[in-house]
């Protein structure tokens, strides 16, 4: 306990110091959120990013979130501890080069892009949305306007399918959310049949259809704050139990399984990169420093702005 306070102590003088913020996703670990400023999905982060004051922010994320947060704030210093390592196997399934030929092969169409892409992507967007705001988006756009939506296949198929619209969808997907089983967790609601099944979008189409909820991080979070039922089948990366839980302390979450009931592949290896030590290391070195070269940030911060004003 002596060595974890004196890691905590730390951690808050060189924050003061500095003039950082520590910013969290609901998938980092439980401690990295216990220490974070502000913990949030990638809608809020890139919100409080835009707004801070601060000098240095920490992104505990993936390293597209640090990419974004640079965008928004060219003259601070954003460090993700962990580095170009802490990946998103969703970003990863869509390179600049060949997104680009895929626009150049569907000419006339608006270019919608998820967040969870890396700056150069965003470059070749006219719009970027996250899980929170898609749908809110596409639908403030006409009816008849020929869009492609990238790179999330099953965030752009539950869109098509509630608005009735026909995007031209990447063929991308999560490897955390794409691996979710249907069979397993409909043996987990039979052993749990009072249980409400919150499901994430990028999830396949048939979990989508037996959940009673779908939505963003944010969106299961404010469900299950709401709702009445006391026990939820949560299918997303396992990193928002620690919220869920701790703002509704007489509610029971239970993760949602892979293929087996033991498999505990609802965790991304990446965001589970972050770390109390990685975050000191972070503060104490100022690396690893998220770099975007001015050309794609100008290009880049673009989209995102369309959406921070779409969102309102």
């Amino acid at each position: 306990m002596e060595g974890k306070e004196t890691l905590l102590e730390a951690i808050s003088r060189l924050k003061r110091e500095k003039n950082a913020v520590i910013m969290a996703h609901y998938y980092q670990r439980e401690e990295v959120q216990r220490i974070a400023d502000r913990v949030g999905d990638s809608l809020a982060l890139a919100r409080y990013a835009a707004t801070t004051s601060a000098d240095v922010i920490v992104m505990c994320g993936v390293h597209f979130m640090g990419e974004t947060a640079k965008i928004l704030c060219p003259d601070k210093k954003v460090i993700v501890p962990g580095g170009r390592e802490a990946g998103c196997s969703l970003a990863d399934s869509c390179e600049a080069g060949a997104f680009r030929r895929f626009i150049e092969e569907h000419p006339g169409h608006t270019v919608i892009s998820y967040v969870n892409t890396s700056a150069a992507v965003k470059a070749l967007t006219d719009i970027v949305v996250t899980s929170g705001n898609a749908l809110k988006i596409v639908d403030s756009l006409p009816q008849e306007e020929k869009i492609i939506f990238g790179p999330d296949r099953n965030l752009g198929g539950y869109i098509n399918a509630l608005t009735g619209r026909d995007m031209v969808l990447w063929p991308g997907a999560c490897h955390v959310h794409d691996r979710f089983s249907l069979e397993a967790i409909l043996e987990m609601k039979r052993q749990h049949p009072g249980a409400k099944v919150l499901v994430h979008p990028e999830c396949k189409r048939p979990l989508q259809l037996i959940a009673d909820k779908v939505g963003s991080t944010a969106a299961l979070l404010d469900f299950a704050r709401e709702d009445e039922a006391t026990e939820f089948i949560v299918v997303t990366e396992s990193g928002i139990l620690f919220e869920m839980q701790r703002a509704c302390p007489d509610k029971t979450f239970l993760p949602a399984p892979g293929e087996d009931m033991s498999c505990r592949c609802n965790e991304c290896e990446y965001m589970k990169m972050g770390t109390l030590e990685g975050v000191l290391e972070a503060l104490r070195s100022g690396e690893p420093e998220v770099t975007v070269d001015e050309a794609t940030a100008r290009m880049a911060v673009k989209p995102i702005l369309r959406m921070l004003e779409l969102s309102k």
